[in-house]
Order: structure tokens, then C-alpha cells, then sequence
């Protein structure tokens, strides 16, 4: 008997099957995932500009402590700058280091006090608003004081106690 006559069973191979393109999809939301998450968002950025504002605070008092003279840390609407009193006068400190340094575009700055708003100069909101926190020779500020930072909808407050710590609270 002859034998039946058989069709081809060869298989077209050209293509992807689903499970090849289901895992680069996959890879693909993945890479895409953590590009989303390392951009830096008002949050995150403010944090940064947070934390660079209390380091330069915090060289601010070891320079009062260094050098033997009272140190001002002074916050304004448009950045913060730094001031040493000399021959009862204040007086800018090395612009290179610790010199003016104006707030990130959008970023607006308010500091308070145990007893509410210490802002001296025009009132809030008028621009030239201004407060001086003083470091003494030993490291001591003038009081407490909270500079808060705000930018869109993320707030990153930065804490000085009157012992001279500096602490940068997290976004809320």
C-alpha cells in the first residue's frame, strides 16, 4: 500500500512569538520606570537646595567659631548671604565661599521664629523682606528660627536651634 501522501509541516520561523515581545514590553516599562524616577522633581530639588543652604549655614557658624567674631546669616525673599562683624560693623564674607546666593527660579523663602515671623524690613509678600540669625563665637545662634523653603507644591523647612544645630526637615 502506498504511503499517504503527507503535506509539509514546515513552519514558517520569521517573527516574534507573543512571549519574545511580552518581554521587552516588559523591559522596556522598566528602563522607562527608572528614567521617571531619577528625573528631579520640585520636591527632590528643593530638598537639595535644602540641604546645601544648611551646610553652608552650618560653615557659617564653624567660621564664627574659627575665627573668633560673630557670624550673620542673613534670608531674604531673593537668597541668603553671609556677614561678619568687624570693628562694630558688619561686613560681607568671601564671596567665593559664603557669599550671596540667590533661591532657585520659583523657590520662595519665609523665616520664623519661636515667637512667629522674624522678617525684618518690609513686610511679607512686599519683597526686601529680611532676618539676620547671628552666630557667636562659641557656635550659639541668636534664637531659634525655621526657614522654610517652598517651591510648587513641595516644602522642605530648615531648622536652626539656639545651640547652633542645623537641620534640614523633609518634604511635605
Amino acid at each position: 500500500m502506498p504511503a499517504p501522501a503527507s503535506r509539509s509541516t514546515t513552519r514558517l520561523t520569521n517573527g516574534f512569538s507573543l512571549v519574545e515581545l511580552m518581554v521587552v514590553m516588559f523591559v522596556m516599562g522598566l528602563l522607562a520606570g527608572a528614567v521617571v524616577l531619577s528625573l528631579p522633581g520640585d520636591g527632590r530639588a528643593l530638598r537639595t537646595e535644602g540641604e546645601r543652604f544648611a551646610a553652608r549655614t552650618l560653615a557659617a557658624r564653624d567660621e564664627a567659631i574659627t575665627g573668633g567674631a560673630p557670624v550673620a546669616l542673613v534670608v531674604g525673599n531673593a537668597g541668603y548671604y553671609f556677614e561678619r562683624r568687624i570693628d562694630g560693623g558688619w561686613h560681607s564674607l568671601d564671596a567665593s565661599r559664603l557669599g550671596l546666593t540667590n533661591w532657585a527660579k520659583g523657590t520662595t523663602a519665609r523665616v520664623a521664629g519661636q515667637g512667629g515671623p522674624v522678617v525684618q524690613g518690609a513686610p511679607e509678600g512686599q519683597g526686601g523682606g529680611r532676618s539676620r540669625i547671628v552666630f557667636d563665637p562659641v557656635g550659639l545662634a541668636s534664637g531659634d528660627a525655621s526657614v522654610r523653603l517652598v517651591h510648587g507644591s513641595a516644602v522642605v523647612a530648615v531648622r536652626i536651634a539656639r545651640d547652633g544645630q542645623v537641620a534640614v526637615d523633609g518634604s511635605r
